[in-house]
């Protein structure tokens, strides 16, 4: 590798030279200080044993040598200890690598704020683009954890938030949906332009609108700048190359039926918001809400 420099190499030599010079003095303060040590030591207790010397002062049983050369021991042991483990493995090594590691740390974190900055920033982007939107095509729909929307033309669960949640938001716009998902309501929903898909060309039902297609559907929509389609599963099917934004309320659970919600692809769909409810007195199933919006190409 010829990237690095002749003077990174050399800053490097010099680093490891000094870093060897330091250990040798060390090292040789060491063996200077235990010498010192076994010297002052037999001194002391030559001193003590033929002249007999004492003192007033010391306590205890033990002589003052005895004490002098049970103090400079653990003197000695603690440079030692400086010496061969303190200074050998926290060194500037030793500290600049813990600070390399510090700083890797925190540039991930950094990083991971970044990407959320970014990604929340692209979402909001989304929204104020779909929000100014002449019209936007909604998909309202409620699915379980296995995608499944009903049973032989019925609803499977019961929540009181998710059926106000629908409620709130088509009032006052236009809901599309297939012949079957309008025959499994008791009547028209009130305060809505119910329009009707179906391939029967006499079909003829109690205030709704009745098309052949969703093109047509859409096109009696044209003036409602939120038109939603709320089933049921092959019209959902169609409406995913039409739509702009999925309301989605995942049920998660599991269950058995015969009508499926596609699967979303989240290569062209972006979760822009979510709401996440527990089950309670009035809920048997936790549940969240989640809106989607198209991926603008």
């Amino acid at each position: 590798m010829q990237s690095k420099s002749n003077s990174d190499i050399n800053h490097e030599q010099i680093e490891l030279l000094e870093y060897a010079q330091k250990r040798i003095k060390q090292k040789k303060f060491l063996y200077y200080h235990f010498v010192l040590f076994l010297f002052i030591s037999a001194i002391s207790l030559s001193l003590d044993h033929v002249f007999n010397v004492s003192s007033d002062i010391i306590f205890l049983e033990y002589s003052w040598s005895f004490w002098v050369v049970f103090i400079w021991f653990f003197l000695l042991l603690f440079h030692l200890f400086k010496v061969y483990v303190n200074d050998r493995f926290i060194n500037k090594s030793w500290v600049k690598n813990q600070k390399n590691k510090l700083i890797k740390v925190q540039k991930a974190e950094i990083e991971s704020i970044k990407q959320k900055i970014n990604i929340e920033s692209k979402i909001k982007a989304e929204s104020e683009v779909f929000n100014k939107k002449p019209q936007l095509i909604t998909i309202i729909v409620a699915a379980s954890e296995n995608n499944i929307i009903g049973n032989d033309n019925k609803l499977i669960w019961h929540l009181s938030d998710d059926l106000k949640r629908f409620k709130n938001l088509t009032k006052g716009h236009h809901v599309i949906m297939g012949r079957k998902t309008f025959e499994s309501m008791p009547r028209a929903l009130p305060n809505r332009t119910n329009v009707i898909i179906t391939r029967k060309k006499d079909y003829i039902a109690d205030d709704a609108i009745v098309t052949n297609s969703l093109e047509d559907a859409l096109s009696i929509a044209s003036d409602d700048p939120q038109p939603f389609i709320i089933g049921g599963g092959e019209i959902y099917k169609i409406a995913l190359d039409y739509c702009d934004r999925i309301e989605l309320t995942r049920v998660h659970d599991n269950f058995e039926g015969d009508t499926v919600f596609p699967e979303i692809d989240e290569e062209k769909w972006i979760e822009s918001n979510r709401i996440e409810k527990k089950k309670d007195e009035n809920h048997n199933y936790d549940f969240t809400f989640i809106t989607y919006n198209k991926i603008k190409r």
